[in-house]
């Protein structure tokens, strides 16, 4: 079998992206800053969200900034906000005429509200588009979110005796997104860093020594091809794809 049948028979629905490696490539790359890289990095996922919306991925969800990247400095962060407040306030009309719906994962807790309110607006403009979700993992932490989903439930009246995995899946950030398939992390790294702890329970995952802003389609090709070749146990018999 080709390998273009194989990801076409294997497609996964979720695929998560930690997008790692923007300051060293713009360093390896000669920019005198490492803001640089953010800006590559930014433009790279909406090409590759794009790409894997064709391919017949349903969810793209994207680990934009942690709630540790906080600890970054001040230049840096201020400039990622004006990053993610353009994405959200000028290209969502780019995102919108393609058919792309706009989620977001993660706290407001520290967000100005010029960042929430462009989020919030982008949700409502985007929320009827079919093409594909594109989930932005802004102020997101892994722990943060089993946190705030328990509070939640706590909130609900629910009894000790009444919490199972459903419910809490149930009371995730954006829980319409379900688990991710497979997960793909640039630049060498291999640790999940807190994205999407509940959901990568039980996700493929694949390691690439690209930095972001140079991972291409054909990447996420030979990612997709990798996915559709493994045999998914879920703790029990092989199931495939």
């Amino acid at each position: 079998m080709k390998s273009d049948d194989i990801i076409a028979n294997n497609i996964p629905c979720h695929v998560g992206l930690i997008l790692d490696g923007n300051r060293r490539w713009a360093k390896e790359n000669g920019f005198s800053s490492g803001l640089n890289g953010h800006k590559a990095g930014y433009d790279n996922l909406k090409n590759i969200a794009d790409y894997a919306f064709n391919k017949g991925v349903r969810n793209v969800s994207a680990y934009v900034f942690s709630t540790e990247n906080w600890n970054r400095s001040k230049e840096e962060v201020d400039y990622l906000m004006k990053l993610l407040l353009r994405m959200m306030k000028r290209d969502i009309k780019e995102l919108h005429r393609k058919g792309v719906k706009v989620l977001w994962l993660g706290t407001k807790v520290g967000l100005k509200p010029d960042i929430i309110q462009a989020i919030e607006d982008a949700i409502l403009k985007t929320e009827k588009n079919i093409k594909g979700t594109l989930a932005f993992c802004l102020n997101y932490g892994g722990h943060q979110e089993i946190v705030d989903a328990t509070s939640k439930i706590i909130s609900k009246g629910y009894k000790a005796e009444d919490i199972t995995p459903e419910l809490i899946e149930d009371n995730l950030y954006s829980p319409e997104l379900g688990p991710v398939d497979l997960m793909i992390r640039t630049s060498g790294e291999q640790r999940l860093s807190g994205f999407n702890l509940w959901r990568c329970s039980y996700s493929e995952l694949v390691f690439t020594d690209k930095k972001w802003p140079a991972f291409t389609n054909e990447d996420l090709d030979i990612a997709l091809e990798e996915f559709a070749r493994r045999n998914r146990r879920f703790g029990g018999d092989a199931q495939p794809g």
